[in-house]
């Protein structure tokens, strides 16, 4: 979710459907209590290694609780023979994977990070993530295990070199409408269960909205999400770069040439003219899942994840939601494994470090309750097996509990049911991901590199902000020539080239693994 060098349908895919937040899971673990600085007896590490600080960064706000639940760690993992403390980082994720590049680009050192899929993909082409194929083995036996197990590291791979650590949860992310049902109820606007399916009903549906509330702000989601779901198109994550899924060629197209993304120029112009769009959507960095659950949009896009949660998360208690699932005889791609994954600076200090630490998480519970947790009676509280907020506390006030980008470090062998997550909510989520129209992504495992294009790829991402993302976001005064205007200017920029040289890789790749197969 980059907004820098990241084309805007793909942050609206992204910031619109997948609502940023912390998530949890079903295995039940042992009671632990934390309640204080020392916790664990002698924090002084046993190795005999000097200390040494090991700096993160994640996405999200910093919450109130952080540092504390941190420095327990470090006491437990020092009394456990690993003697490192934590410098724990958050940046805001409208700004997140457009710092990380910048940073990286700078040279700056740090040693772990959260990263989604297309940012990764373009952090990984760029160099920026270690190589860690000889480190991993050696230093993360019990983790490189798992992955050997699980058969997901390829995702994580590029030219051979292993570059990242994916999560392990099996999901799919294919769009909810989601709107405001308590409003809409209030004013005599009733849809059935699971009717809300096209652009076509979407647009009845804020349309109501709109003549219901005019002085509210409905939404802040271009109509591109829907268009891209209707029409079965699979996002290489990589500069607005595409195919389609039943296209046995899989040719690579730009998402601009194709007749969906004027279909979608047509609709947000209709949006922006009607007030349905906010005037501000094209700038509005603040996190659009915080705007959900706070009450400041009556309508959203998000998943089956949060369509099924057992709470959204609002911030008021008296805030209802009605979803419905979208095209749902449409084929649409699982999520990615590296669609959640955390990576090692090309410039850490402390790689070795890391991966031990990486490693212990894979095989300790209480380690993992702390990580992600925090401290029993402060951030969480234990019914049973179940892990709950303090009674003074909730997800949208919460001190730690939820915090964002932890999800790279799930361990599906411990993650506890929550008040949001109950039960086998993780299974179901696996099940839905499994039918029939959710699908493996034929190019899973595919990291594209942009060395030999990169000028002409800038250029590309240039061209969009400064007259894409207005087409996008319904903005322009005539949408039928400033189509043919955009597209004109991404041709002459080299457009040929660019799908040259990606379609050579998707190729090769898909030669690759029918070779292997």
């Amino acid at each position: 979710m980059s907004f820098c060098r990241i084309p805007g349908w793909f942050v609206a895919c992204l910031l619109c459907i997948m609502l940023v937040s912390g998530l949890a899971g079903c295995a039940a673990g042992g009671d632990v209590r934390m309640d204080g600085p020392s916790l664990f007896g002698d924090a002084a590490a046993t190795s005999g290694e000097p200390e040494a600080t090991l700096k993160f960064y994640f996405g999200g706000e910093k919450k109130a609780a952080t540092d504390e639940v941190w420095a327990a760690v470090s006491d437990y993992v020092k009394a456990k023979g690993l003697n490192v403390k934590f410098s724990v980082n958050f940046i805001p994720w409208p700004e997140y994977s457009g710092k990380l590049l910048v940073m990286a680009a700078g040279g700056d050192r740090w040693d772990l990070n959260f990263d989604s899929e297309g940012s990764f993909k373009q952090m990984a082409s760029r160099g920026s993530y270690l190589r860690l194929n000889d480190l991993l083995p050696v230093y993360a036996p019990h983790l490189y295990d798992r992955y050997r197990q699980q058969h997901n590291l390829p995702s994580a791979t590029i030219g051979g070199d292993i570059v990242g650590l994916p999560w392990s949860i099996k999901m799919n992310q294919r769009p909810y409408a989601g709107w405001r049902v308590d409003l809409a109820e209030k004013a005599g606007i009733y849809r059935e269960p699971e009717s809300v399916r096209t652009a076509e009903d979407v647009d009845s549906l804020l349309h109501d909205l709109k003549k219901a509330y005019p002085n509210q702000k409905l939404s802040r989601i271009p109509a591109l999400p829907l268009y891209v779901v209707r029409d079965e198109w699979v996002d290489l994550g990589f500069h607005g770069l595409g195919f389609y899924l039943n296209d046995p060629h899989y040719k690579v197209q730009a998402i601009e040439d194709q007749p969906f993304y004027t279909d979608a120029a047509f609709m947000s112009k209709a949006w922006y003219e009607d007030g349905i769009l906010n005037p501000d959507s094209k700038i509005d960095t603040e996190d659009a899942a915080d705007q959900w659950r706070n009450g400041k949009m009556l309508f959203t896009l998000t998943s089956h994840e949060w369509a099924y949660a057992a709470d959204p998360g609002f911030a008021d208690a008296s805030y209802r939601q009605q979803m419905s699932l979208l095209y749902p005889d449409k084929k649409t791609v699982n999520r990615s494994p590296i669609a959640n994954v955390v990576a090692i600076n090309r410039n850490a200090e402390h790689p070795e470090l890391v991966l031990r630490f990486l490693d212990m998480l894979e095989t300790d519970e209480r380690l993992f309750d702390l990580v992600v947790y925090g401290i029993q009676g402060k951030t969480y509280e234990l019914d049973g097996g179940k892990v709950k907020y303090p009674d003074n506390l909730n997800f949208s006030t919460s001190n730690y509990m939820d915090w964002g980008g932890q999800w790279a470090l799930w361990k599906p062998q411990f993650l506890r049911p929550t008040e949001t997550y109950p039960g086998d909510f993780w299974k179901e989520e696996a099940r839905f991901a499994e039918l029939p129209v959710n699908v493996d992504s034929p190019v899973e495992g595919l990291l594209l590199n942009d060395q030999s294009i990169s000028p002409l790829l800038e250029e590309r991402d240039q061209i969009y902000e400064d007259y894409g993302k207005s087409i996008e976001y319904g903005m322009v005064p005539d949408v039928a020539k400033a189509l043919s205007d955009y597209r004109m200017l991404q041709k002459d920029n080299g457009l040929d080239t660019i799908i040259r040289e990606v379609q050579r890789q998707v190729d090769q790749f898909l030669a690759a693994q029918h070779q292997h197969s």
